[in-house]
């Protein structure tokens, strides 16, 4: 009998080994739920970056813009988690979920629980007016089967299968292996900067930068660092992620405007 125990009378022994007996599952099952995203911090090229991996197989990855309830904008991730706490889910991650228009509506595609928000955007605007017209742009999206993949939207829209959700956003940072072309290794212009691919069919990795780099450092990070053939860029400067239990990483909180959409994971979808 463990030491633990020994000292105990003989009719107090079941009695505390019962006890534990239902103690270490309900332990057992808080670490799980602590962790229920895989969440870590990752120095590449000498920046470092927070790196959150969402398991399809197991966690459910949505997409939200407006309140259901009222047909408002979250607008921020904090918002986002309220309404969950009113309808009994906890917030395990959310992230922001690309670029949006003066309107602080979606600029490109958006699709939420199925339902086509804002169709593809395929208009080749002018690359100095904007991250989202540098070529290629892309869809980050999850298939009804549970597999999620990275596709330009060139692709996407050649492919023509229905999503379960989806955000288009650009320039697309790694493209079937390959960085984007765009990409100057010495570019002076840095930002915040979140990104996401699907590392395989369930295996979805965003990753948000802790300081300003550019365009060329991230787009590595992606494929050298965590092993994403294809991988799009969401967002710069107002990116954050936020993880239960760790708080928020990426830019800093005065840089922060409203978010026109939110990915998140909740513990009771």
């Amino acid at each position: 009998m463990p030491r633990l125990f020994s000292s105990l009378p003989r009719s107090r022994r079941w009695p505390a080994l019962l006890g534990a007996a239902v103690l270490l599952p309900l332990l057992a099952a808080c670490a799980s739920r602590a962790r229920a995203v895989d969440s870590a911090e990752r120095e590449f090229d000498g920046q470092r970056f927070h790196v959150v991996t969402i398991d399809l197989a197991r966690q459910t990855l949505s997409l939200h813009w407006r309140d259901p309830d009222n047909g408002v904008a979250f607008g921020s991730i904090e918002n986002l988690q309220h309404w969950g706490e009113r309808h009994g889910r906890r917030l395990l991650f959310a992230a922001n979920a690309g670029i949006y228009d003066r309107r602080n509506a979606p600029l490109g595609l958006f699709v939420e629980d199925g339902h086509v928000r804002v169709p593809l955007n395929m208009a080749h605007g002018n690359p100095a007016a904007g991250n989202f017209s540098l070529r290629p742009n892309g869809v980050f999206a999850v298939y009804p089967d549970g597999h999620a993949a990275v596709r330009t939207s060139e692709a996407f829209k050649a492919e023509g299968k229905p999503v379960t959700l989806a955000t288009q956003s650009g320039p697309m940072l790694v493209i079937d292996g390959r960085l984007n072309p765009q990409f100057e290794d010495e570019s002076a212009s840095v930002k915040w900067r979140s990104g996401v691919c699907a590392v395989t069919p369930h295996k979805v990795v965003f990753a948000v930068s802790e300081t300003p780099v550019n365009f060329h450092t991230f787009a590595r990070l992606f494929r050298d660092g965590l092993g994403c053939r294809d991988a799009l860029y969401l967002d710069g400067t107002i990116s954050q992620m936020y993880v239960d239990g760790e708080g928020y990483s990426g830019a800093p909180a005065f840089m922060l405007k409203p978010y026109a959409g939110i990915f998140a994971v909740f513990d009771n979808p």
